[in-house]
């Protein structure tokens, strides 16, 4: 029987002061909690419904059976990403908070928790979310609607003496949801690219114009003792950007783009895959055991390369940004070029007080794009937000003087900083609203499909 699924609303998305961690990570937060006025609950229930209605609109170009399919251990399908976002409302909101609340489905707190190994239940394994056809997507898009009742209910009559922990716990949650919406256009990506045929999320996506990248150019940037991290009274960030603390750095130079895939070509080119000197040790057996030659989603022609977009099969532009590359390929092309990475304290400090602008998923483009031309003012870094997540030479791990918040909630950053490298500054299929200078993105060395690329670095002679 044919499944009918519910149009999204096209409005625009936001929630004002909002971000998360990403990676599958980022559900702890911290920020300012409302004091319940009519006012302050209207203006966060029409944050939740655009936010929402986001995550409904990525899915309107998916075929029904797109919605089931899980083409790695590492990625989820969209029936499942929908419905684990519903399930964060209904566990710690609508549950704890709403009283007379009904479940919608006494197993979904089972198939729809990720990894939370603090609630009751338990959950179901993450390599087998591909392999069950039941709920149906209709059931999960009727699970959606129940809790957006729910929610709507909470924030119109929840009790004042509650509400400061209520809109707290709503602003992690639009903050999950928005990190899953990135999470639902990369793996749509992954598993659409698993496809033989190639297909294409959206035909009609934009191209970038023809054109060849400028020369690139480093940015000096002064040492001394710099505070990174977030502020307290900077609005929700999440709790691994806590606490804010004082940091010293050697000057040091930025590159002023993003590397392009004509200069990661040259690596290529220049034997980069075969070099060992190039590579970490872990890198190295990584290039060998997976067989990388390029980038995740490049793929030889008769006339060079084309790469997998979510607009289908293109031929490789040469001044786009390159992406999806792991950290030890990233690491390796610096090492080639005669450059490091930064560290996480140095892109920071040279974005603080920068603008949150760039190439985020609301301009539509979902394809990292050429760096706009040089301006003429003083020199500053370009691309630091939007268009790919930065690798950095920073290792995952705790601020000093940081404390995971108690409970489930303080699960999801806390228990996984080991063995990950942070990544900075949002991608093409970053809401707009969600990043900021302090946000802290990471990932296992190995990992690459999602949006990730380079920014080079060097010591100031």
């Amino acid at each position: 029987m044919e499944q009918t699924i519910p149009a999204a609303s096209h409005a625009n998305t936001g929630t004002g002061n909002t971000g998360t961690g990403n990676s599958g990570t980022g559900n702890s937060g911290t920020g300012n909690s409302g004091t319940g006025n009519s006012g302050e609950r209207a203006a966060l229930l029409d944050g939740y419904r655009r936010v929402r209605a986001l995550s409904e609109r990525l899915c309107e170009p998916l075929a029904i059976e797109d919605y089931v399919l899980q083409t790695a251990v590492w990625t989820s399908p969209p029936r499942w990403h929908l419905a684990h976002v519903s399930w964060f409302f209904e566990t710690f909101l609508l549950r704890p908070f709403l009283p007379g609340y009904r479940v919608f489905h006494p197993r979904f707190e089972y198939l729809f928790n990720s990894y939370y190994e603090q609630t009751e239940t338990g959950f179901w394994p993450r390599p087998e979310r591909g392999l069950l056809s039941r709920p149906t997507v209709a059931e999960v898009y009727d699970y959606r609607r129940h809790v957006d009742e729910g929610m709507a209910r909470l924030i119109a009559d929840c009790a004042d003496r509650d509400w400061p922990a209520v809109a707290a716990r709503i602003a992690i949650g639009l903050n999950h949801e928005q990190q899953h919406q990135e999470l639902l256009v990369t793996d749509i990506k992954y598993s659409l690219a698993y496809n033989p045929l190639r297909p294409a999320y959206r035909a009609d996506l934009p191209s970038s114009e023809p054109g060849v990248p400028d020369a690139l150019d480093y940015v000096a940037c002064d040492g001394g003792i710099v505070e990174i991290g977030a502020a307290a009274d900077a609005g929700f960030a999440y709790d691994n950007e806590t606490p804010r603390h004082p940091v010293l750095l050697r000057p040091y130079r930025l590159g002023d783009r993003l590397i392009t895939n004509a200069e990661y070509l040259a690596f290529i080119n220049d034997g980069g895959y075969r070099n060992p000197a190039l590579w970490l040790a872990d890198g190295w057996a990584a290039v060998q055991a997976q067989h990388w030659q390029a980038p995740l989603y490049w793929e030889p022609d008769d006339d060079g390369w084309q790469v997998m977009t979510l607009g289908g099969l293109r031929p490789l532009h040469p001044a786009e940004p390159v992406c999806h590359v792991s950290y030890f390929e990233a690491d390796a092309f610096a090492r080639w070029a005669g450059k490091r990475l930064p560290t996480e304290a140095e892109w920071e400090a040279a974005a603080a007080g920068l603008a949150v602008a760039g190439n985020f998923l609301d301009q539509g483009r979902l394809q990292p794009a050429p760096a706009a031309a040089r301006g003429t003012d003083a020199p500053a870094p370009r691309q630091l937000f939007g268009d790919c997540w930065e690798w950095t030479a920073s290792a995952y791990l705790a601020y000093p003087g940081y404390r995971p918040p108690a409970g489930a909630l303080g699960e999801y950053n806390g228990k996984f900083m080991c063995g990950q490298m942070v990544l900075r500054g949002g991608s093409c299929a970053t809401p707009a609203d969600h990043a900021r200078a302090s946000y802290r993105n990471f990932f296992y060395p190995a990992e690459r499909w999602q949006l990730m690329g380079i920014r080079l670095a060097e010591d100031e002679q």
